[in-house]
């Protein structure tokens, strides 16, 4: 069976004190092959812990999740992950990172340049291929980033809050880039964000999860990520359905928001 499956996951972390945080609980998700998912929740719901074992760098309490049929055990080359900074090696040139894959599996040089450059072309950097990373503005690293998953060829990309540290202007570049390169290449897509609107126009299905324990609270299913491929993301924020469908986001997490607020301050 191709595709993500996430099946019944439940996380809990055992403190030292002897009590414990449950950070997930029950979560269930499939995707399929090319879908792109956009992941939204008040802060310390599980976003990036459910991430972070679909990555494989944590193993869940309980359930499992399954790629292509096979369980996930641990990191894999099928899933690529592409950090809020972009975790480049900045004593490197720009296309050392992005061939780095390619190298450590012993590709040939002619067909890691070929990748490379195709790339580096993709996401505007040819020009400053022989640049250092630490040259490069915040959003040309992460153009790097993007690139670099790309160059292993996973069948999943994972983002978590990528674009989050860049200028609005930025941001805007590069969530056009995402849905180009999402609609290119065909890729599974699942973004981690605290932005509503960003999640709107970069999930065309969109996924709210309630206050800890992390759980699926509501799912959409959304026109926006497809219809912004070819137009200016202004002008999709214009489209019917786009405000109405924000307000009710930004109040279902408000609410979510002003719960836990509430629990914190009967607590103390």
């Amino acid at each position: 069976m191709t595709g993500l499956a996430i099946d019944k996951l439940s996380m809990r972390f055992d403190l030292p004190n002897g009590t414990h945080v449950q950070a997930l609980q029950d979560v269930t998700l499939n995707l399929k092959e090319g879908e792109l998912m956009s992941v939204l929740g008040p802060s310390g719901c599980g976003k990036t812990t459910l991430l972070n074992i679909v990555a494989g760098f944590l193993a869940p309490t309980e359930g499992e999740v399954r790629m292509n049929g096979h369980v996930v055990t641990g990191p894999d080359a099928e899933r690529g992950m592409v950090f809020q900074k972009g975790a480049l090696f900045e004593w490197m040139s720009v296309r050392h990172n992005v061939d780095f894959g390619p190298r450590m599996k012993g590709m040939a040089k002619t067909e890691r340049d070929r990748i490379t450059d195709h790339l580096l072309e993709t996401v505007g950097l040819q020009d400053f291929k022989d640049k250092a990373v630490y040259e490069l503005s915040g959003g040309m690293q992460q153009r790097v980033a993007l690139a670099r998953c790309l160059a292993n060829d996973p069948d999943v990309i994972l983002m978590d809050e990528p674009l989050g540290a860049l200028d609005a202007l930025t941001r805007e570049k590069m969530q056009g880039l995402v849905l180009k390169l999402w609609k290119e290449t065909g890729k599974t897509v699942i973004l981690i964000t605290h932005s509503v609107e960003e999640a709107l126009l970069l999930g065309e299905r969109l996924v709210v999860m309630a206050p800890r324990p992390g759980r699926i609270h509501r799912e959409y299913t959304l026109p926006f990520a497809d219809i912004g491929v070819n137009a200016d993301l202004r002008e999709v924020k214009k489209s019917d359905g786009f405000s109405e469908t924000r307000d009710e986001i930004l109040s279902m997490i408000w609410e979510m928001e002003e719960e836990i607020m509430g629990r914190t301050e009967n607590a103390a």
